[in-house]
Parts: structure tokens; C-alpha cells; sequence
């Protein structure tokens, strides 16, 4: 393999003798069906290593995707909904409007930034959103502990247009011109940084848009420089495949494969999905969030929370210890210091009064600044 990629390393015969190829059910005795080379399972299933080894194994050398019907539970989806609409009122209400990475602006709605939004105007709905297993099985999946979740809610209006055929954050954030600059070890090691996910929030038959994936394209290895290419996008335009997709249900994919949201060609249907990007500790994410305020809000929810707390920090609070200032955030007992995580997990458990819990909370984060 070339120490760098080059426009001249994409061949379209290569590609397709990767994504020309059947998943085969049978490596992945945990699925309960195969849909146009796609992945389905459950939503409830358990937790276990060997399930989290076949879904890594189906994100990295599979067809890339997997869906998991009914992640989410319908009413926990219409509340936050709710949510949704009123942070794009407020927007409309405002003269604000959300643009789009890889179509047009202005046709359709988003909210960027959307965990923290969230969580400050309705920690309840976001605990309860959030206290999803699903979300965690796959996010410990592929990324391990420390994960750190974003949020965009995107909605497409009828008659949005699709997105051009991409890959995604980081690399897939960039022109032709710079990811060229970037050795191909590191087109290797993007994937591994972040994982996409989309919660269907309405029905989403055929042609309403939903998302058009080309599995198995993960694995071309200069697909980063390759989906720049007009042959390239022409053969996914003519070789994609599209999930409907019910209320609550969810796909999660490796941020490598050949995807992009599809035309809402239906009457009367605001196709609206939750666009998650999870990443790594290792990574930064493509947003940012205060944390801080999300985790104050939160508290006192937790404090009386009877689900899954562990998965609501997870998904709100900074998991990762670095950056910091090591002059005043010193490692106690370990290699790093306490994590933002880590603090509100403690003081739930202690059952600190909110006025020491919000005391700790900003304390450390002054403490990290430089």
C-alpha cells in the first residue's frame, strides 16, 4: 500500500469487487435478517463480549451497517420530538437557519449542537432518551469506554434533495485537496475515531428519503479521496440501497462507508432522524458542547433517576481526562486525573446536595483551564 493516496489510486474495478460482494448471515449468528446486504437486529438484546466482537467485526470488515429495529421506545422518541420541534421553532423564530454539509442549505432543517440544547430544556426527556442500551452496546462496541456523544437533529422537508454521496467526520469533512495531504495510514485510522448513528423520529417508508448507504465500501481503503470522483458518486447513485425504516428504530455505520440522506419525495412527511456522531476518547468530536451546564442540569434528574444512569452520564458528561493543566489538576491515585464522568457518577452515588455537586463540577472545570 502507498504512503499517500492520490486521485490516481482510485479504481473504480477495485471498488466494486468490495462492494459487489453478499453478506453472508451466518457470520453473524446474532442478526435475524440480511435487507439489501444490511444487517438487522433486535433491540433488545443483551450485552455481552461476543456480541460486541460481531458487531465491531460487522462495522470494520462487514457490510459496514447495521440496524437495530426498535432501538427506542416510541414514546420516549415523541417527547423528545417534542423537544426537537420547539429548538427548530425557536430557530425559525430567530431568522436562524441550519445548513447541511453535503446538500443545500435552507430546504430542510437542523439542529446543530443538539445534545447540549437538549439536555438544558428537558433533562428528563434526555435522561430518558439517552438510557438507551442499544446506544451503549454499539458506542462500547466499536469505540470503547470514554465515548462522547454529539447530536444534529435533521429534518427533511418534502421535496429536500439528497446529499451527495460521502464519508464522514474527519476526514470525510474535507475537500479532495486535504485529505490528500493526509498519509494513508491516517485515512485507515479515521474510521476508528467516530461512529455514525441515525434514530428514525416518524416512519420512514421509501419515499420519504431515508438514508442511501453502499455497504461493504468502508473497506476501500483511498475512499476518502475516491468519493470525490464523479465515477465514483455516478456508480453509487446507480448501486445504492435504502432501509425504510419504522419509528425508533436506529442505524449505526462505520463513518468510512459511501452514504448520503435521500430525496423526500412523499407529500406531506417532515422526515425528521437524530443524527448522532459518537467518538472516541481518543478523538475530539466535530461539536462543541458545554458539558459543564449539561451535567448541572442533569444532576438533579439523576439523583432521582431509576434507569440506566451510567448510559445518561455517558452521553453527556466529558468522559476523557485530557486535555487539563496538570499544574492544578493533578493525577490522584492514577495516570489521570478524575473525569468530568467520573465526578457525577460519584456524587450521584454519595447523594451530594446540588449546591456541593455544582461547587465540584465548576471547580474542576477551572481547573483544567489553562
Amino acid at each position: 500500500m502507498t504512503s499517500w493516496f492520490s486521485a490516481a489510486d482510485c479504481r473504480l474495478e477495485d471498488f466494486r469487487a468490495l462492494v459487489e460482494q453478499k453478506t453472508d448471515r451466518s457470520a453473524y449468528p446474532h442478526a435475524v435478517d440480511v435487507v439489501q446486504n444490511v444487517l438487522i437486529y433486535p433491540g433488545d438484546l443483551a450485552d455481552t463480549p461476543t456480541l460486541r466482537s460481531e458487531l465491531a467485526g460487522a462495522l470494520m470488515n462487514g457490510p459496514g451497517i447495521v440496524v437495530f429495529r426498535g432501538a427506542f421506545a416510541g414514546g420516549v422518541v415523541d417527547r423528545a420530538t417534542e423537544v426537537f420541534a420547539g429548538l427548530i421553532a425557536d430557530q425559525k423564530a430567530a431568522g436562524v437557519v441550519g445548513g447541511d454539509h453535503f446538500a443545500k442549505p435552507g430546504a430542510n432543517d437542523r439542529v446543530w449542537g443538539a445534545l447540549d440544547k437538549f439536555a438544558l430544556r428537558d433533562p428528563a426527556a434526555f435522561a430518558a432518551y439517552y438510557d438507551n442500551p442499544t446506544l451503549a452496546l454499539i458506542s462500547n462496541a466499536w469505540l470503547g469506554t470514554g465515548y462522547q456523544v454529539t447530536s444534529q437533529v435533521n429534518v427533511v422537508n418534502p421535496g429536500g434533495e439528497a446529499q451527495v454521496a460521502h464519508r464522514d467526520y474527519h476526514l470525510g469533512f474535507m475537500s479532495q485537496a486535504q485529505a490528500v495531504r493526509y498519509p494513508s495510514h491516517i485515512h485507515l485510522l479515521s474510521p476508528a475515531l467516530t461512529l455514525q448513528g441515525a434514530v428514525a423520529h416518524v416512519d420512514m417508508p421509501v419515499e420519504t428519503g431515508p438514508t442511501l448507504y453502499l455497504p461493504h465500501s468502508q473497506k476501500y481503503p483511498p475512499g476518502y479521496i475516491a468519493y470525490h470522483q464523479p465515477e465514483f458518486t455516478e456508480y453509487f447513485e446507480a448501486n445504492y440501497v435504502q432501509l425504510a425504516l419504522s419509528k425508533g428504530d436506529a442505524a449505526f455505520f462505520n463513518p468510512a462507508l459511501f452514504h448520503g440522506a435521500g430525496t423526500n419525495r412523499s407529500a406531506d412527511v417532515q422526515r425528521m432522524a437524530n443524527l448522532l456522531q459518537i467518538s472516541s476518547a481518543f478523538g475530539r468530536a466535530m461539536e462543541t458542547v458545554d458539558r459543564t451546564a449539561m451535567c448541572e442540569a442533569l444532576y438533579p434528574t439523576l439523583l432521582g433517576y431509576e434507569g440506566r444512569t451510567a448510559n445518561v452520564i455517558a452521553a453527556s458528561a466529558e468522559g476523557y481526562a485530557f486535555p487539563t493543566n496538570l499544574d492544578r489538576d493533578q493525577p490522584i491515585g492514577g495516570l489521570a486525573p478524575q473525569t468530568q464522568a467520573e465526578l457525577v457518577t460519584q456524587a450521584v452515588a454519595e447523594r451530594w446536595d446540588a449546591a456541593t455537586f455544582t461547587k465540584a463540577l465548576h471547580d474542576q472545570r477551572n481547573r483544567r483551564l489553562s
